[in-house]
């Protein structure tokens, strides 16, 4: 997909969501077909659907082959499972970026410490705030990556970069990602972003990600204030009893 195009599935995105948002297209409401999207916004049809997965993936539509897409009957529901990576076809979370910092640094610098990569290792370490549909930072991201396994990760367009996606596209083998939550209390800088109380319980969100060589391939850190939207994990039980 061109920058282009790139920008604009973004801006159809927000128009979509907009939309949804504002209550002109409620709960259950059929949305326009990519044929009518495409000739609305006159765009490809690939950007459309890029758009709409975007949506998809934020949990504010439902896809269905044929039948077509249709407004969420509960808006903000989120997968966990696409934060590990298990599901990734796209970003790990809905949202736009805004990178605040980018660099290489030695190891014991970084904000995160990698287990088993000694000291004076490079490290690249990459801050970003997700935004909402407001423009308003929903999170915050540090990501921390051994610079041998992303040597050309800040040459990258920051923004709309996944990880995951990156390190596989460099051949890096990725085979576990393990998640934690756990309560966090806001320092005073991030409860100025967020517009909290110093010190307000949040969740903070850590990933581990590791390759079949048994290295560690990134940690991820994310500050996610509490808000309306809805996390959840699905496990499919349809095989179960076979193995019973």
């Amino acid at each position: 997909m061109s920058e282009r195009d790139l920008l604009l599935h973004v801006k159809i995105r927000r128009a979509l969501e907009a939309r949804i948002r504002s209550g002109q297209w409620g709960p259950g409401t059929r949305i326009p077909t990519e044929v009518e999207l495409c000739e609305e916004f006159e765009v490809s049809r690939i950007t459309v659907q890029r758009a709409l997965r975007d949506l998809a993936d934020a949990g504010l539509i439902v896809r269905f082959r044929r039948r077509g897409s249709f407004v969420a009957q509960a808006i903000g529901q989120h997968n966990l499972l696409r934060f590990t990576g298990l599901l990734i076809q796209g970003p790990e979370t809905h949202g736009d970026h805004r990178v605040v910092t980018a660099q290489v640094l030695p190891a014991h610098a970084a904000r995160l410490r990698l287990p088993g990569v000694p000291d004076e290792e490079a490290v690249v370490q990459m801050e970003r705030h997700k935004l909402g549909a407001d423009g308003n930072v929903i999170n915050t991201e540090v990501h921390v990556l051994p610079f041998r396994l992303a040597p050309d990760l800040l040459d990258q367009p920051l923004g709309p970069l996944t990880t995951h996606a990156y390190l596989r596209d460099r051949g890096v083998e990725l085979v576990r990602a393990r998640l934690y939550v756990e309560p966090y209390a806001l320092s005073e800088a991030e409860a100025e972003l967020f517009g909290l109380p110093v010190g307000a319980s949040v969740f903070r969100w850590t990933r581990e990600t590791w390759t079949r060589r048994g290295e560690i391939a990134e940690l991820l850190e994310e500050v996610v204030p509490p808000r309306s939207d809805r996390f959840y994990v699905e496990t499919d039980l349809s095989g179960s009893a076979e193995h019973s």
